[in-house]
This record gives C-alpha cells, sequence and structure tokens, in this order.
C-alpha cells in the first residue's frame, strides 16, 4: 500500500513539473510571438525604405544624363553607401 502512494505522490510530482514547464513555455511562446510582430514590423519599414530609395534612385538616374562626371561619381558613391546600409539593415533582420 505504501507502495502505491510512493508511485502516486512521484506521479503527482511529476505532474507538477510538466504543468510549470507548460506555463513556461507558454509565457516563452508569447513574448517570441511579439518579437516575431516586431520583427515583421521593422522588416515592412525597410522594404518600405528600400522602395522609397529604389524610386529615388529611378529618378536620379533619369535626371543623371544631364550631371557632370564629378556630380556622376559622387551621386554613385551615395547611392552605394545607402544600398550598403540597407544590405546592413537586411543582414540585421535575418540574424535576428
Amino acid at each position: 500500500m505504501a507502495n502505491i502512494n510512493h508511485h502516486i505522490q512521484s506521479l503527482q510530482s511529476k505532474l507538477q513539473q510538466l504543468l510549470q514547464q507548460y506555463k513556461q513555455l507558454q509565457k516563452e511562446n508569447e513574448s517570441l510571438k511579439k518579437a516575431a510582430v516586431i520583427q515583421l514590423q521593422k522588416n515592412q519599414s525597410y522594404h518600405e525604405q528600400i522602395n522609397t530609395l529604389q524610386q529615388k534612385l529611378h529618378a536620379a538616374q533619369l535626371g543623371n544624363q544631364n550631371l557632370s562626371e564629378t556630380d556622376k561619381k559622387e551621386l554613385n558613391q551615395k547611392i552605394n553607401h545607402y544600398l550598403k546600409e540597407i544590405d546592413k539593415c537586411l543582414s540585421l533582420l535575418h540574424t535576428q
């Protein structure tokens, strides 16, 4: 009889541990969901920035025909700088 009581207590103890783990995992899951939503919002913001910069690049390329060579080089350097910044932002998003 004592052996049965011991098994019941052991099962109850294990059940309590499982319930605690379950609650902890639920909390962790909620925080991960919130983090995922935040990352998706950031990703969307970065895509909007990319689209804006692409439009500016296109407009600059159209107006580029009347620029001097030094102005063209300067513009290309600025554009390359912006593209590198965008790549950095995207790589940060992918690592998180």
